[in-house]
Formats: C-alpha cells, sequence, structure tokens
C-alpha cells in the first residue's frame, strides 16, 4: 500500500493523520508543503485534478485521493476502505 501526505508543520489535522497511520503501523510518506503553500496547493489541485480549495492534509492512498483527515475516517466509517 502506497500512502502519501502533504501536510504543513503547524496543522494539528496533519499531526492526527499521521498518528493514525503510525498507530496503525502503516508505512506513509509525508511532503511537507511549507514555503510558498499557495503555491503548492496549486500543484497538487493540478496534480489530482482537484476543483475547488485545497486544505492540508491531503491524503492519497495508491494513487487514489481520499481528501483531508476528517475525509480518511469518514471513508473508514462507511466502510469505503480499509487499512
Amino acid at each position: 500500500m502506497d500512502i502519501q501526505i502533504y501536510t504543513l508543520s503547524y496543522c494539528p489535522y496533519c499531526a492526527k493523520a499521521k498518528e493514525f497511520f503510525e498507530d496503525k503501523n502503516l508505512k506513509f510518506t509525508e511532503y511537507e508543503l511549507d514555503g510558498d503553500e499557495e503555491e503548492e496547493f496549486r500543484k497538487l489541485q493540478k496534480k489530482f485534478n482537484i476543483k475547488g480549495e485545497v486544505t492540508a492534509p491531503q491524503i492519497i492512498i495508491d494513487g487514489v485521493r481520499i481528501g483531508g483527515y476528517s475525509d480518511l475516517m469518514e471513508k473508514i466509517e462507511n466502510k469505503e476502505i480499509s487499512l
């Protein structure tokens, strides 16, 4: 399973997402977007064909954009994904 997390260092939901994967002993690759955040978010919109605003974290599993931490929890609860 390939898990990528696009984060901001000061983002509490980013920390929660990383902690969730760590607690499950799931390896992930983190990409910090600190710096020119606006430009980095534009790149993410283009890369993953995201319509509308992009927030942190952005979680990608096996090339599929899940969304943020709340989206991840919702998809797990609804059994749309299993980890």
